[in-house]
């Protein structure tokens, strides 16, 4: 499919979205608070797989970093290893802040869902018990994703993370004393800042996510990463739970699969057809790019008779 097309689709939409400057940089984790509020990139790729089929605009090869973007890929992995997650998991959308300490409680310490931190971190907490060397064999699974060796995690972001991530830790202690952390929580916390800081670009995350939009096969080398079934249950986790207390808002104006990250970053897998990364770093009040929100509202509308 040739898309080259859209690229004047990209600019159009872009110039509408940018005149808008709601919204604010993730100040709390102090590093992600020195990112140019003004930086946008966005990237598509289609399960084609070939040159007339990806195109990107603006920043789309800044790399950025993805945080919780990679709870999908954490997943993914968790999924893979055989481990009886939804015990200690749910799949529902919160309804609540993805930090909330009043539902974790009210819940009795199972998470939600996967998506919001706490169940992040649960996830986290299975894969040091599946994994090896959950460092590598993670980090090790994103490169071959991407058909990238380059990838990495920052570990400055991660520290910074860490340093001021009180809240995180009140949820893996919480946790903890429900028994639904195995690990010691520090290690648990640690893992789970570092899998958050990996820096991606545009790119790279469209190509990294792209098996989700081919039922779980990365068109790019043929190997299946998950199931068929698998992977309509992964998306369907997305659709109803990427976006945190605003999911329901963002199925309805967008439509798509998709994960959203404070790094500015959002996936958005259209199945059998297609894979998008936008990064804006400007989040509205629920933690979400307020113009990648839009530019996918509009790119949605746009190209609904195509697609």
């Amino acid at each position: 499919m040739n898309i080259k097309p859209y690229y004047e689709l990209f600019e159009e939409i872009y110039e509408r979205v940018n005149a808008d400057n709601e919204g604010n940089v993730a100040a709390y984790i102090p590093e992600l608070a020195k990112i140019d509020p003004e930086k946008f990139g966005v990237y598509i790729s289609t399960v084609d797989c070939d040159k007339s089929s990806c195109i990107g605009f603006g920043d789309y090869q800044e790399s950025f970093s993805i945080q919780s973007i990679v709870k999908v890929l954490s997943l993914v992995l968790a999924i893979k290893s055989g481990e009886k997650l939804w015990d200690r998991v749910g799949v529902e959308p919160s309804g609540s802040s993805f930090n909330s300490l009043v539902q974790l409680e009210f819940e009795r310490g199972i998470p939600r869902n996967p998506f919001i931190n706490a169940g992040a971190i649960v996830i986290a907490d299975i894969l040091l018990n599946t994994l090896t060397n959950p460092e590598q064999e993670f980090i090790q699974f994103v490169r071959s994703l991407c058909g990238n060796q380059n990838i990495n995690y920052d570990l400055t972001i991660a520290k910074s993370e860490k340093k001021h991530g009180y809240r995180n830790a009140a949820l893996v202690n919480m946790m903890k004393s429900y028994g639904n952390i195995r690990h010691n929580p520090e290690d648990t916390l640690d893992f789970y800042f570092k899998i958050c800081s990996i820096k991606m670009t545009c790119e790279e995350i469209a190509k990294t996510f792209l098996f989700l939009a081919n039922e779980g096969i990365n068109p790019l080398n043929g190997q299946e990463i998950i199931t068929k079934r698998q992977n309509q249950r992964v998306n369907a986790v997305m659709q109803l739970c990427g976006f945190y207390n605003e999911a329901g808002e963002f199925a309805f104006r967008v439509g798509l699969p998709a994960k959203s990250g404070v790094g500015g970053g959002i996936i958005a897998i259209h199945p059998k057809q297609y894979s998008l990364a936008v990064w804006s770093p400007r989040l509205n009040e629920k933690g979400n790019s307020y113009r990648g929100f839009r530019f996918l509202e509009e790119f949605t509308t746009e190209t609904s008779s195509i697609f």
